[in-house]
């Protein structure tokens, strides 16, 4: 055990002594703070409050929130509110914003860990291609400071998340400047499948999940965040957006862009899940003072196991004008210029030899796609690999995917080590 995880520990045990840890979080003070905050009091449309206070009391009732639980909750909300306030500030000063056009924007998804994130930013060595930012989907608006600035401020932020949950680089490394999932757009009013990847907030979920049109205000919200940050650009770029959770919420994509593209990346099911539930656990464990690994697995294959069930329903046609793409992991980094190529192709687009030169030279530069080694246990966190294989292999059968080499089984219980040489493709 380390000095910090001890230290976090005595915090936490001082806390639920003093009982700071079982007092719920109100939304009202939130809004409030977030007022104060920007100086500004009009959110417009608040139909964001309820699920926001479902949010916050699966937080308080589900999660076992620590001390830097309870903080960095509080912090990431208050964020919200504040950005919303001042992207509907900035709309009633240019009610332009609203009626500027989101032309042919391009969804990737799929399973996560299986090659998004790699696709999404080879995609974006091109110049024509745009996706809203980490630093910019945190600090949207020029009051927060400059471009340098903002940035500096977000790199100071993840350096800091790091030092609570040093696994995460190797995992899903992150800058600053890199491209950010769009779930982090749809958090901003509080329906996210991002939530439910940091805590424990079963009710939550539940309610997400059951009706797909409570999609539908997070969509419309985040078509006005790309209009938003479109205007601050002073330009109409090609929107390339990315995010695992597009699957669970294509009827509202349609709903709010009728003329979008989609690309569905496919990887070995079996392999995914020992690393989003690996993923889930370093996410999750600064924010929970309970965390059992062995219940991630099951949750990442109840989860998953519905995506897969939709890519399926949906096939090649998910309603949108042009046929759904479709990109295989094994493709996509044994020749990834061949693969954008494709993606391109389909859409009717040409590939530009620079473009191609570019993605080379992101390749070359960052092997593995900047991701650590690792080495994954199905028996930490709670699945047998032949069940799984038996749930998923209609999926693998109908999208042609092939199965990767799983892990052994350990034959001892030693706690499993924290990096291997063994795993040789992309992770996200």
């Amino acid at each position: 055990m380390t000095i910090v995880t001890t230290a976090l520990r005595l915090s936490d045990a001082v806390a639920a002594f003093l009982g700071v840890l079982d007092r719920p979080i109100e939304h009202d003070q939130l809004i409030q703070i977030a007022r104060r905050q920007t100086g500004l009091s009009d959110f417009a449309d608040t139909s964001f409050i309820d699920p926001l206070t479902r949010l916050l009391n699966s937080c308080s009732t589900e999660s076992a929130l620590s001390m830097v639980g309870r903080s960095a909750t509080r912090w990431d909300i208050v964020r919200f509110l504040s950005n919303l306030l001042l992207v509907h500030d900035a709309v009633n000063r240019s009610p332009e914003i609203d009626a500027a056009p989101i032309k042919q924007p391009i969804f990737i998804t799929g399973l996560p860990r299986s090659g998004t994130t790699f696709l999404h930013r080879l995609m974006l060595t091109d110049a024509a291609n745009r996706a809203p930012a980490v630093w910019e989907t945190i600090y949207p608006s020029q009051s927060a400071g400059t471009r340098k600035q903002r940035i500096a401020r977000v790199t100071r932020q993840l350096k800091a998340f790091e030092w609570l949950a040093p696994e995460f680089r190797a995992l899903h490394p992150l800058e600053a400047t890199d491209p950010q999932e769009c779930s982090e757009i749809t958090a901003h009013v509080f329906r996210s499948l991002r939530f439910d990847t940091n805590y424990h907030i079963p009710a939550y979920r539940a309610w997400l999940d059951s009706d797909v049109v409570r999609h539908l205000p997070a969509y419309r919200f985040h078509k006005r965040f790309l209009q938003y940050l479109q205007h601050q650009d002073g330009m109409e770029p090609r929107w390339v957006l990315k995010c695992p959770e597009h699957l669970f919420a294509l009827q509202a994509i349609r709903a709010v862009y009728p003329d979008a593209r989609l690309v569905f990346v496919h990887r070995d099911p079996v392999k995914v899940l020992l690393s989003q539930a690996r993923l889930t656990e370093v996410l999750r464990r600064p924010f929970t003072r309970r965390l059992d690994p062995r219940t991630l697995g099951p949750h990442e294959s109840r989860r998953w196991l519905d995506g897969t069930r939709r890519m399926m329903a949906v096939g090649d046609d998910a309603g949108f004008p042009e046929q759904v793409c479709h990109v295989h992991h094994m493709d996509l980094i044994t020749d990834p210029v061949s693969t954008v190529d494709n993606v391109y192709r389909h859409f009717g687009m040409t590939l530009s030899a620079q473009t191609a030169s570019a993605i080379e030279s992101y390749v070359a530069a960052k092997p593995k796609g900047g991701y650590g080694q690792h080495s994954y246990q199905f028996e930490d966190h709670g699945l047998d690999e032949r069940e799984e294989r038996e749930k998923f292999l209609p999926y693998m059968v109908r999208f042609g995917v092939t199965a990767e080499t799983a892990p052994k089984r350990r034959q001892d219980h030693r706690p499993a080590p924290a990096t291997s040489p063994g795993e040789r493709t992309l992770q996200s």
